[in-house]
C-alpha cells in the first residue's frame, strides 16, 4: 500500500453547532471513502502516511498535516474566497436536490443531480489546483476533500 495517503482524517468542529441528517451522512461517507482510497502527497516530504485535520480559521481552510504518529509535519492554509461562489451554488443545488427527491420525477431529479455533480467537480478541480503547489492529490481525493470543505462551512 502506498505511503502517499491519508490514514486518519478529522474535522476541527469547534465552530459547528449541529448538522442535519443529510449533511452528517455526507460527512461520514466522504471520510469513509477517502480513508478507503486516496492519494495525498506533501511535496518536498518523503514521508507518509499522513494524519490530517481540516478546519476553518479566519475564513481560510486550514490543513494540519501530521505523521502517522501524530508528529506535526506541515500546515497548509488556503483562502476560501475563491470557493465562496461554488460552495454557495453547491448548497443551493443540494437543497433543490433533497427537495426534488421528495416530490419530482426521476428525470427531473437526475437533471438536478447532474448539475450538483458538475458543481462538485468544479469545486474539486479548484481545490486540487489551489493545493497543487504544496500537495498532490488525485481527483477522487479532491472530490471528498471538497465535500468536507462544504461540511465545514455549515454553521448549524
Amino acid at each position: 500500500m502506498s505511503r502517499k495517503r491519508i490514514i486518519k482524517l478529522l474535522l476541527d468542529e469547534r465552530t459547528v453547532v449541529r448538522r442535519n441528517a443529510d449533511v452528517e451522512h455526507e460527512r461520514k461517507v466522504a471520510i469513509f471513502d477517502l480513508l478507503e482510497e486516496n492519494s495525498f502527497h506533501l511535496k518536498g516530504h518523503d514521508g507518509g502516511p499522513y494524519s490530517v485535520l481540516l478546519g476553518i480559521e479566519d475564513n481560510r481552510l486550514a490543513i494540519a498535516i501530521n505523521s502517522e504518529a501524530e508528529d506535526p509535519i506541515d500546515r497548509v492554509i488556503l483562502p476560501l474566497s475563491p470557493f465562496r461562489g461554488i460552495v454557495r451554488d453547491y448548497f443551493l443545488i443540494c437543497e433543490s436536490y433533497y427537495d426534488a427527491i421528495k416530490r419530482l420525477s426521476p428525470a427531473q431529479i437526475e437533471a438536478i443531480d447532474m448539475g450538483r455533480r458538475g458543481l462538485h467537480n468544479e469545486g474539486s478541480d479548484l481545490l486540487r489546483e489551489r493545493l497543487s503547489e504544496r500537495i498532490e492529490i488525485d481527483f477522487d481525493t479532491a472530490r471528498r476533500l471538497f465535500t468536507l470543505l462544504c461540511v465545514l462551512h455549515i454553521r448549524g
